[in-house]
């Protein structure tokens, strides 16, 4: 490891952690940066506020983004968080029985290079990988003196923007995406190959100290997924599996701390309208209904332009949201399973209701426990019938068996003990396929794996091309996988601009134990209903189609 210090970042501490705890991967050589060290060690006198503001003004660099400098400091007081990836960890004691070097680099600017003492100490160790976490830009022989590279994450997606502050212009330009990436550096600043990329959505429309909590902590399995995957299947795999180059679009060629004038034409008005918008805004919630439609052509037969006339909502009782429909079919007749959410528990549980004349019966109650339950997958296996609902909150997947159609249901097994939403299966051929999304408390749900097992209780084990997805626009389910004009399709929501804003229905090319390969078909937004802002979930049965939506209405309104 590049290290300035032994005190880094909780992001990069609990990346040594993961890898002192795999059983592939062994931490061989720090190497520390002299300049960094001496730095640390000598410390900087504390400066009167006087003296601040005096050295600010005197310096024209300083007074061109001061106001950049005071929104640093109220967003770090504003939007404090308790999980900032970026507070200090010492990993002195963890570092204590590791080799160590430190090198005082060649420094021309921001560029550091090895000197030729150093290049032979590291060439010495015969290290697979270096991965920095401290040093300036690297250039010279030092970055062709590991076999697979030096290793180094880019907080930003590379193919928008190069620079910083990281995570600062994505709130600034309103991206909905903020990305993460792990490449291999070369001589060009953001040009080596892409090991693997995450996409997050970008979490606030002011505060950059917010928008870096989901992206930092997202992307801290990078590096140990990756080590694994070069351990069991080589280098050539991980060349293989790399993301294609793409041409650089970034507004800028390099992104800086912004200017005075930039930072009042971005918040000066955005500060005015939210201080208005909160003077005048009444208590909303986002409240979700699901429509039903049947006997029309499905959403499938028309993929350029998707027909969605025709759907009917069905209003729920107040004080609760119904979402997340699944349709299956017993005994000639059609029964939709859903989350029903109490506003006043804030938990769900599920609930069934049969289809007939296209409007529901009288929801039945069929599943709930002391913790949240939602999008109820249920389909059936040796003639049984089986639910995975959602049960994150019990950091656990839970499959569940039916007793008694459809309102009886009992805890068959844990499947996987680990927290994720979403689980949906598919099972076809004697084989079980189980797409699960993993929730990292801090990082979001961004990483959706693929597991596979023989039989419906496992063992359970990763697909080799997991991570399918770490695109927030991709990675979380929207419904059941199923087989529709002899293809296989799995739906997905979007979750960048905020939760469930819209659903894909992706084509399954390649499903086989080696490999996986999905092609988007087409995507439903929300504008297909009027008052709509998002609509996160299909499912489709025999001549029935229902969907969700959700609407801001006011708080007294549901509660």
């Amino acid at each position: 490891m590049l290290l300035d210090t032994a005190v880094l970042p909780s992001c990069f501490a609990e990346v040594v952690s993961h890898i002192f705890a795999s059983n592939f991967a062994r931490l061989e050589l720090l190497v520390f940066n002299g300049d960094a060290q001496r730095n640390s060690s000598q410390g900087r006198a504390a400066k009167s506020l006087l003296g601040k503001v005096t050295n600010t003004l005197r310096d024209k660099e300083r007074r061109e983004r001061l106001l950049y400098t005071l929104y640093e400091r109220l967003d770090q007081r504003r939007f404090a968080v308790p999980n900032d990836p970026l507070a200090p960890v010492d990993c002195s004691e963890p570092f204590r029985n590791i080799e160590s070097i430190t090198v005082t680099p060649i420094t021309k600017r921001f560029v550091h290079r090895f000197p030729v003492e150093a290049i032979e100490q590291v060439r010495k160790a015969q290290l697979d990988v270096l991965i920095r976490f401290g040093f300036n830009i690297l250039r010279g022989e030092i970055l062709t003196l590991p076999k697979y590279g030096i290793w180094s994450y880019h907080h930003g997606d590379n193919d928008y923007y190069r620079g910083g502050p990281a995570y600062f212009w994505e709130v600034y330009e309103r991206n909905p995406l903020s990305g993460a990436i792990l490449q291999v550096l070369t001589e060009h600043l953001d040009a080596g190959m892409v090991l693997c990329k995450g996409q997050f959505a970008t979490s606030n429309d002011f505060s950059a100290s917010l928008n870096r909590v989901q992206p930092y902590w997202g992307a801290v399995t990078f590096i140990i997924q990756k080590l694994h995957e070069l351990h069991e299947r080589g280098w050539e795999h991980i060349e293989r599996s790399a993301l294609e180059p793409a041409p650089y679009l970034g507004k800028k060629k390099i992104y800086t701390r912004p200017t005075n004038r930039e930072m009042l034409r971005r918040f000066g008005p955005a500060l005015i309208g939210k201080s208005v918008r909160k003077v005048a805004r009444r208590p909303r919630v986002k409240h979700w209904r699901l429509a039903i439609r049947t006997g029309a052509e499905s959403i499938l037969d028309n993929s350029a332009k998707p027909d969605l006339a025709g759907f009917r909502w069905m209003e729920s009782p107040k004080g609760r949201f119904y979402a997340d429909p699944f349709l299956i079919e017993s005994e000639g007749k059609s029964w939709l399973f859903f989350e029903d959410f109490d506003y006043g528990a804030n938990r769900g549980r599920i609930s069934c209701t049969q289809i007939q004349d296209g409007a529901m019966t009288t929801p039945l109650a069929v599943l709930e426990r002391p913790y949240h339950l939602s999008y109820p997958c249920v389909f059936r296996d040796g003639g049984e019938f089986y639910m995975i609902p959602e049960t994150a909150q019990s950091g656990a997947v839970e499959l569940y068996r039916c007793g008694r159609f459809p309102d009886v249901w009992e805890l068959d097994t844990t499947l996987l003990k680990l927290r994720a939403v979403d689980s949906t299966l598919w099972a076809e051929d004697g084989q079980y396929w189980l797409f699960v999304t993993m929730q990292e408390p801090r990082g979001g749900a961004t990483q959706l794996w693929l597991f596979q097992a023989s039989s419906l209780r496992g063992p359970w084990r990763p697909h080799p091309a997991s991570p399918i997805s770490t695109d927030v626009r991709k990675s979380r389910g929207a419904g059941a996988v199923f087989r529709a004009h002899g293809k296989l399709f799995r739906p997905s929501q979007d979750c960048s601009r905020h939760y469930g804003s819209s659903f894909t229905l992706n084509e399954i090319a390649t499903l086989n134990p080696r490999e996986y390969r999905e092609e988007e078909v087409l995507t439903v937004g929300p504008t297909w209903a009027r008052d709509l802002i998002a609509t996160h979930s299909y499912s489709r049965g025999r001549g029935i189609e229902v969907i969700d939506g959700c609407v801001p209405v006011a708080a007294e309104e549901v509660e």
